[in-house]
């Protein structure tokens, strides 16, 4: 009796242990889901989070109106940190967030920002706050962009004009030839264009005044008067820059301009220009004439591939293989490098060069050598 006693006691510490165990697996099972429910909650609020952080980001990093046309008065004072122009482009609505312009602006390491008034718009990119900042001048995005490469003629930069723009060639043409305009262009920029383009024998008086460039444009349709002048303005910059040397050597601006030109068309890939410079300049010491093909195509007004004898007797003042010196005016815009090979050219005693079919330029001191160098690299070529 004693024995079934026990043994009934022992059944039900067992069942009542057994009871604890199931209501503790159930309780670590409501621990876990309720763990879990948490853990996802926790994903999906920083996943929420996170999503709406960036399209915050990505919304601060666009422009604030892309339409926006109205400029807004910025005055960014002198001693100003980024932290402080950040807060003032917020202040003024230029941008969406101080932060994320100053983020951005370090992680693209600009930080060297100009003091000064800016007219700045909501429309603008961050890139082109921070250009404007950088350069001390509001950057847009042009409409259209135009490049009149180096050693382009007035007609064929009308061409270019014509592609690019509403202006036909024609139209271009008319006006850089005007009297009114040269006149204007005399007046505007006195030390550039000069009494020597009214000379009598030049084809066309601002001939080799457009600098060669790539122009931008910030509206539809600007007007063809100020696309001319523009190039003008921009030669005129290039040109002062050298008045000191043309000074002390006693070389006038279009006497520069003329002589750059014929560098300019003679120039090759492989071309040496302040080499080419000494040859002209030891040609025009000795009483030579220059005889440089350029001069003759424009005298004869057209393109060739190769130039005839015959045509080296074309009778014009520009073809300096029947006078000697420099033509009377440029043949064709030519760039700064052509400009300072003209002002510091090479010492050397040649007098005649050639380029190869490669390009490759060939100098000589004598006639009989320059023969040789044509035989050897042109005529065994052909």
């Amino acid at each position: 009796m004693e024995n079934g006693s026990k043994k009934q006691e022992m059944n039900e510490k067992k069942q009542v242990m057994f009871e604890k165990m199931q209501e503790r697996k159930t309780e670590v099972k409501k621990v876990r889901k309720i763990v879990a429910i948490i853990a996802i909650a926790f994903v999906l609020m920083f996943g929420l989070v996170g999503l709406i952080g960036y399209n915050y980001v990505s919304s601060a990093l666009k422009p604030v109106d892309p339409d926006a046309t109205k400029t807004i008065a910025v005055e960014v004072p002198i001693g100003s940190s980024l932290s402080t122009i950040s807060a003032l482009l917020e202040k003024k609505g230029i941008i969406k967030d101080a932060r994320v312009f100053k983020y951005y602006a370090k992680f693209n390491n600009e930080s060297q920002f100009q003091a000064g008034n800016y007219d700045l718009t909501q429309a603008m990119t961050l890139d082109e706050l921070i250009e404007s900042l950088k350069t001390g001048r509001v950057y847009r995005t042009p409409v259209f962009t135009m490049t009149i490469p180096e050693g382009y003629t007035l007609e064929q930069i009308g061409n270019v004009i014509e592609k690019k723009t509403a202006y036909t060639q024609k139209e271009f043409m008319e006006l850089v030839t005007s009297d009114a305009f040269v006149q204007k262009m005399m007046t505007n920029y006195p030390d550039l264009v000069t009494e020597a383009v009214l000379a009598d024998n030049i084809r066309y008086d601002l001939e080799g005044y457009l600098y060669p460039a790539t122009y931008s444009y910030f509206e539809e349709k600007p007007s063809l008067e100020s696309i001319v002048e523009e190039m003008v303005g921009a030669m005129n910059n290039v040109v002062k820059n050298y008045s000191d040397v043309l000074a002390e050597k006693q070389v006038t601006v279009h006497e520069l301009l003329t002589f750059a030109s014929l560098l300019e068309e003679e120039a090759t890939a492989q071309t040496d220009r302040e080499t080419i410079a000494s040859v002209f300049y030891n040609r025009i010491n000795e009483g030579m004439p220059l005889q440089t093909d350029p001069t003759v195509l424009y005298a004869l007004g057209e393109h060739k591939d190769r130039v005839l004898f015959k045509d080296l007797e074309v009778a014009n003042p520009y073809n300096t293989y029947k006078n000697k010196g420099l033509p009377p005016g440029p043949i064709a815009g030519a760039g700064k490098i052509s400009i300072e090979a003209t002002l510091n050219p090479s010492t050397t005693d040649y007098f005649y060069f050639l380029a190869d079919k490669e390009g490759i330029n060939h100098f000589s001191k004598t006639y009989d050598e320059h023969l040789q160098k044509t035989e050897k690299y042109l005529r065994k070529a052909e």
